[in-house]
């Protein structure tokens, strides 16, 4: 079938590239000149594990094409997917809708034959009828039919998600349009992966409640981890004996500094604002926001003490600071939180993270960047680390106490064991709920 996807952010990159490789043939379109011009040389704009590897296998293949024409990659089309960002909105916490909208119009004014407008964006409920409404007034004389899909990729494993997916969620109402969709995604389908149809709204709230009940198993976690540390428990054997029983499961049971990216922060808020508009408040939702930042006000808290009470004159050396490992992305990041936390009271912070440099060096003014970690903690005061990297889960941690002023360590992913960590040279150690 041939696809145009429009948008060529993370989402809209990753499924262009990956239902290319399902056979189709895809144009990626973006406004941004340049950035389609480095994506036709080749260039992969995100770190993402595998994605660099499929988008050259189809590109030249000619199945994948990069455009900045919407008009001619729209001319004709199968499926017009709208992949296109909805940040929170300043002071509202509701998803800006301006580019699905702008996207929408501009869609319609370039459509010359009937065909499918997927929505692939997070948008609040009532969002595609709202879309379908504007491409119908602006083009009565066209059959356009809407579509919801909702995403469930993991950064640092979307190349996996999309094509082995938990399920695939389709809000489709009418005949042609699920016969469309189905034929997408008809290679999934064969291998019997689900493919769940539903009405518009349905698959818009499904995207918004299942980020947000990962957040809660986040959140909750987070504060038993809390109550752990004040009665002597282990919040990672409390995680596995909790994670054991089926109706329960181990995923997102870990302890840590509290979650980031760019989904749970930004559905959560969405979530519990149209909870509000809809009469219908999502509390849960809204203690899960408010748990999450105590989370990592609790975290500064933990490197203050272990730091005598004060920052001021004291060496830092934080490991990983990207929202999670496998990813360049420092969208709402723990470390955006306690890494300015520390510089602001006097600390120098010195930062090793494989991947980060390229968001973080203007998000964290005054961090002090080293790609070896070895290096960075040359002197230091104390040792963090913030993102469970592989390239940190094996460190020498005797060299790594030997080289620092003061050897504290503030596990807060709970990487390695207490006992290891003080026979290995360190003077104290901080774990999360440990």
């Amino acid at each position: 079938m041939r696809i145009a996807m429009i948008g060529t952010g993370y989402v809209g990159l990753v499924s262009g590239v990956c239902l290319s490789d399902f056979g189709h043939e895809v144009t990626c379109v973006d406004h941004d000149a340049g950035k389609v011009t480095r994506l036709q040389a080749g260039e992969v704009p995100i770190f993402e594990p595998g994605l660099d590897a499929v988008m050259a296998r189809n590109s030249e293949a000619g199945r994948l094409h990069f455009s900045s024409d919407l008009a001619g990659a729209v001319d004709g089309a199968d499926a017009v997917f709208i992949a296109v960002g909805t940040p929170t909105r300043r002071g509202d916490g509701h998803a800006d809708l301006s580019h699905v909208h702008a996207a929408a119009e501009e869609v319609a004014a370039a459509l010359t034959s009937p065909t499918v407008v997927v929505v692939k964006s997070t948008v609040p409920v009532g969002t595609n009828r709202d879309v379908q409404e504007r491409i119908h007034a602006a083009r009565p004389d066209l059959r356009v039919e809407i579509a919801s899909n909702p995403e469930f990729l993991r950064e640092g494993a979307a190349i996996d998600d999309f094509m082995r997916p938990d399920r695939v969620i389709v809000g489709a109402e009418t005949e042609r349009a699920r016969a469309v969709m189905g034929e997408i995604y008809r290679p999934l389908f064969l291998r019997d992966f689900p493919v769940v149809y539903t009405d518009l709204e349905s698959a818009e709230i499904i995207k918004y409640a299942a980020n947000a009940f990962l957040a809660t198993k986040i959140s909750f976690i987070g504060e038993i981890a809390a109550l752990c540390e004040r009665v002597g428990a282990d919040v990672k054997d409390v995680a596995k004996g909790m994670g054991l029983d089926g109706r329960i499961g181990n995923k997102f049971l870990h302890a840590g500094p509290g979650y980031g990216g760019s989904c749970f922060p930004k559905d959560t808020r969405a979530l519990a604002r149209i909870g509000q508009e809809r009469g219908a408040p999502q509390r849960i939702t809204e203690a899960v926001i408010e748990v999450n930042e105590g989370v990592k006000r609790r975290m500064v808290d933990k490197l203050l003490d272990l730091c005598g009470g004060s920052f001021n004159g004291r060496r830092v050396a934080v490991l990983g600071v990207t929202f999670k490992p496998n990813t360049d992305d420092m969208r709402e990041a723990p470390s955006l939180t306690i890494v300015p936390a520390m510089i602001g009271r006097g600390a120098e912070v010195r930062v090793c993270d494989p991947q980060g440099f390229r968001e973080g060096a203007a998000l964290l003014p005054g961090a002090i960047w080293h790609e070896d970690p070895y290096e960075a903690v040359e002197g230091a005061d104390l040792l963090v680390t913030l993102t469970e990297w592989n390239a940190f889960r094996a460190l020498d941690l005797a060299r790594l106490a030997g080289a620092m002023r003061s050897a504290r360590l503030a596990d807060l992913r709970n990487i390695y064991e207490r006992e290891a960590a003080l026979a290995a040279g360190f003077d104290d150690y901080a774990g999360v709920g440990r």
